[in-house]
């Protein structure tokens, strides 16, 4: 009885400690680290805790706003390189990546996708991958992530 007792008066102590943690975690939505995109609809990241939510990135240059050279291998490059900016903006890498989705724009993709990513993506983060038409800009992939700040 004595260990049910103070097994229960663990639960609730940690019950309330990751209540407590949750409600005091602040949420900071994140202007865009380009100028050029300061005015989007959306932040580019918005941090919760130590959580980081990116958003989608496609296969854009945002130095010249267009897209990269049309192929899923040029597209996946340039969405990474831009994923990689977000985060170095942030104060991170790849490294801390612990989910991304992906969305190509056929499954017939995958492989070659897979190629490119497998390149970046070493730690092997959990992953969604699933195929939809009428990405932005008619991209061929959209890369979401959701990394750990440490």
């Amino acid at each position: 009885m004595k260990n049910l007792s103070t097994l229960l008066s663990l639960l609730t102590l940690l019950s309330f400690s990751l209540s407590q943690g949750q409600e005091s975690a602040a949420i900071t939505f994140h202007p865009s680290h380009e100028e050029k995109k300061q005015s989007a609809p959306f932040s580019d990241a918005v941090e919760a805790g130590n959580l980081f939510f990116l958003a989608g990135q496609i296969g854009m240059d945002h130095t010249t706003r267009t897209m990269v050279t049309p192929g899923i291998q040029t597209e996946t490059e340039q969405a990474i390189q831009n994923i990689k900016a977000v985060l170095a903006h942030h104060g991170m890498t790849l490294d801390n990546v612990v989910k991304c989705t992906v969305i190509l724009s056929t499954m017939d993709d995958f492989a070659a996708f897979n190629k490119v990513y497998s390149q970046h993506f070493t730690k092997k983060p959990a992953r969604t991958t699933f195929a939809a038409s009428g990405l932005a800009r008619n991209a061929k992939v959209e890369i979401d992530v959701i990394a750990v700040k440490n």
